[in-house]
């Protein structure tokens, strides 16, 4: 039997269904691409969450607000063409909290660590005690392994939907 796997993007995407002999209301799936279609710029939108962890779908358009974790987080590019940059964190500039990403309010001052242009499919680390902009030229989405914060969004009574 031949297997093909399709991946969306934000222009064309099929909302996924999965099997299940369970009450549905006990699961919260969503298409990424729905959710970052109908997201703001960097918002960072809850579509799975297991405890304190959280993955989230972000549009990216332009360039982004800089951010830190006092974890590392990862990020998967889905749809377009991201460019991360990071700058190294002075020590006095370290998160403190113990929850996923914060947004800080300018561009750390710090020594730049370089950058990297991830494509569809493409996993980029974001370093722990790195600060980090996403920018994009076009519409991109990417999805972020992280911990439940102060930047993530839940809006599960919208994205979760038994359609």
């Amino acid at each position: 039997m031949a297997y093909n796997t399709r991946i969306g993007s934000l222009d064309s995407y099929t909302k996924g269904v999965i099997e299940l002999k369970d009450d549905l209301q006990k699961y919260a799936f969503s298409n990424i691409f729905e959710v970052a279609g109908a997201a703001k710029p960097f918002e960072r939108i809850a579509v799975a969450q297991n405890l304190e962890y959280v993955a989230e779908a972000m549009r990216v358009e332009g360039d982004s607000p800089w951010y830190v974790a006092p974890h590392d987080e990862f990020a998967i590019v889905m749809d377009g063409e991201v460019t991360f940059r990071f700058i190294k964190m002075q020590d006095d500039q370290l998160p403190s909290h113990e929850g996923g990403a914060m947004q800080l309010g300018a561009q750390p001052n710090g020594p730049v660590m370089g950058k990297v242009t991830a494509r569809r499919g493409h996993q980029v680390l974001l370093p722990k005690g790195a600060a980090y902009q996403m920018g994009s030229a076009a519409p991109a989405v990417t999805l972020i392994q992280t911990m439940d914060g102060p930047v993530t969004v839940k809006r599960w009574s919208e994205i979760c939907t038994l359609d």
